[in-house]
């Protein structure tokens, strides 16, 4: 009986340790590993961090911790045979006569893809295997049965490891880099082991390399005053938007999602928008507070979002969304794609045929395509997701394609493209483009999400705005006026700091009354205004699902 009551509060607390701003793991966990590791001997402290690693891990994910420990011994044994075939390699190389050395570099790069190429193959297979073979599985059942073939394949159904779309795109950038040679192989298996497993990161990122945070995190040293602070500071205001806002609005999205043929078109285009809002809210929130908590421990997080709702086009917008994702489609997909030889012949071919701008444009658009395909499944195993990389590459392709066009067209206009109110039209239009893809994104499958789109058009009615109408939503005038207040700081936040103003810099300029109260206001504001209680369930952090 002990032994049941036991292991349903740890299931328990497995469930709310998953959020930054759960009880558990505001009040409980952190406190303990920041007390820990503020008492421990500085040689020590880099081992507190690997040890509370793993313990976050096995609360929230019990025997599935073997995915990631696999994950590390698999990334830290490849990267030293890679390093071992470049140091046999070298040696080759010094005793070799010189009409030979062509012959041995090509013969060693040739072992070094082999290993680079199995090692990917695993990772990206197991994740292929638990997240994506039921979807698989599925489509080609359908296939065959409107084939008339009378056999199907079981559907599976993985248990899926807390965050292992991000530690396995974090160990392949690794194991790249240190084949191409911009890194070179760590002899220190924990270091590699704090890199994929430090727990804030774990469970939405961002996906970091490792130059970025891997030394970082073994040379940690003693907390400082200032650190604590600023943190602390970053970790309310990302809570301040996840709590007062994102979770606030969430009764009202679910209920529109859910059934929206109930509600109309205006309804959805509502709902969309807060979608948009909330998903926002929630995943910066959850950046604010990964770099809050590296912070506090001396450690420099890399920044995932910069203002995207200010970008004036699609592809801007992907550079400050989930900038450590877009980074690595880049520099892993996309580059090595439009700069393989293949294609470096399809530019020379349609450089000729169609000129400077849209010769170089065949290879990258294919390379995009691969990105955008990519991206989509990242975020899940559904025709939506697919649907909505998709929708995004040919916005993007598009904006490519008519650039010069553009261009052109505001010349002859004499419309300047520094003009603010053009750049608000662009910033406007943007965030439109946005907020429809969003939809997509949120439905509960392609077919639902273009029966939501479609009825913006056909059932463009307006909501009957009863005494009990917002009361459906459990939502009200008060809580709306909330969520626009608290928008409105941190739009004026963002604005300044767009405008170079960093506002937590400032306040630390400020004698400490001044940063204090900045601080005890985020508090009072999450306490008292703060979506919990009574008809509120606390929603699960979105990125971390995928």
């Amino acid at each position: 009986m002990i032994l049941e009551l036991f292991a349903e509060i740890i299931q328990d607390s497995a469930v709310k340790l998953t959020s930054f701003f759960s009880f558990e793991y505001l009040v409980i966990f952190l406190p303990v590993v920041i007390i820990l590791y503020a008492l421990s001997p500085g040689k020590a402290k880099k081992y507190i961090l690997l040890l509370f690693s793993y313990v976050f891990y096995v609360i929230v994910n019990g025997g599935l911790t073997l995915f990631l420990l696999f994950s590390t011994v698999c990334v830290f044994a490849f990267s030293k045979l890679l390093e071992s075939i470049k140091s046999k390699r070298a040696e080759a190389l010094k005793s070799c006569e010189k009409d030979k050395k062509k012959e041995i570099k090509a013969e060693y790069q040739k072992r070094m893809r082999s290993v680079l190429v199995f090692a990917i193959i695993i990772h990206i297979g197991i994740l292929v295997v638990l997240k994506y073979s039921g979807f698989f599985a599925y489509n080609i059942n359908s296939i065959l049965s409107l084939c008339k073939i009378e056999f199907s394949f079981i559907i599976p159904d993985f248990a899926l490891p807390l965050g292992i779309s991000f530690f396995s795109l974090q160990a392949v950038s690794y194991l790249t880099d240190v084949y191409r040679g911009t890194e070179k192989a760590d002899s220190n298996f924990f270091r590699v082991a704090l890199f994929l497993g430090f727990f804030p990161q774990i469970i939405e990122g961002p996906i970091c390399r490792y130059s970025q945070t891997a030394q970082q995190l073994w040379d940690v040293k003693q907390i400082e005053f200032e650190n604590l602070t600023k943190g602390l500071q970053r970790v309310l205001y990302g809570m301040m938007k996840k709590v007062v806002i994102a979770d606030r609005l969430n009764p009202f999205i679910q209920s529109v999602f859910s059934d929206h043929k109930e509600y109309g078109g205006i309804m959805v285009i509502a709902a969309a928008v807060f979608y948009s809002v909330q998903l926002y809210m929630d995943f910066s929130g959850a950046m604010d507070a990964v770099c809050g908590i590296g912070q506090i421990f001396g450690v420099v997080m890399p920044e995932n979002f910069k203002r995207p709702f200010f970008s004036k086009s699609i592809s801007e917008f992907w550079t400050r969304w989930h900038i450590s994702l877009g980074t690595w489609f880049k520099d892993y997909i996309f580059y090595p794609v439009s700069m393989s030889k293949r294609m470096k012949t399809v530019t020379s071919a349609a450089r000729k045929k169609i000129g400077s701008y849209y010769g170089p444009l065949v290879a990258g658009s294919i390379a995009l395509f691969c990105v955008w395909l990519n991206n989509g499944l990242w975020h899940g195993s559904a025709w939506s997701y697919i649907f909505f990389g998709m929708y995004h590459f040919a916005l993007i392709l598009l904006g490519n394609i008519t650039a010069p066009l553009s261009k052109k067209v505001l010349h002859k206009l004499r419309i300047s493209s520094e003009n603010k109110v053009y750049l608000l039209f662009r910033i406007a239009r943007t965030c439109g483009l946005v907020v429809i893809g969003e939809l997509f994104f949120r439905a509960d499958g392609l077919k639902k999400g273009l029966s939501m789109f479609f009825s913006i058009f056909t059932d463009f009615r307006l909501p009957e705005m009863t005494d009990g109408f917002l009361g459906d939503f459990r939502l009200s005038f008060f809580d709306l006026g909330i969520v626009f207040v608290v928008l409105a700081v941190i739009l004026v936040i963002s604005i300044l700091n767009e405008k170079g103003y960093i506002i937590r810099d400032l306040l630390q300029e400020k004698n400490v009354v001044v940063r204090w109260t900045a601080i005890i206001a985020m508090i009072v504001v999450i306490i008292v205004f703060g979506a919990y209680g009574d008809g509120y369930v606390p929603v699960d952090p979105i990125y971390a699902n995928f």
